[in-house]
């Protein structure tokens, strides 16, 4: 089981803040095909990974990185600031 946060508008997009998902995923994009295929607000979400950041266990990673042994995954846009 993996804790699954969603920030700014991937969270309106998909309506929750977070949520447990049970998961046979290996990588975070296999977590994104498995979660795109769950219903359309999670396709709208997850329509361009482009325009998406992502954060394991609180640390920036690739969509490629490996989810053996992580307990959160973070969904964001990326940020901007000074």
């Amino acid at each position: 089981m993996i804790d699954v946060l969603y920030f700014a508008w991937v969270r309106e997009r998909i309506g929750v803040p977070r949520e447990k998902v049970e998961t046979q995923a290996k990588t975070v994009a296999d977590l994104v095909e498995e979660l795109k295929a769950r219903e359309p607000r999670y396709e709208a979400a997850f329509a361009d990974i482009s325009a998406l950041r992502v954060a394991l266990d609180q640390d920036l990673a690739e969509f490629d990185a490996p989810l053996a042994g992580v307990r959160e995954v973070a969904f964001f846009p990326p940020m901007t600031g000074g």
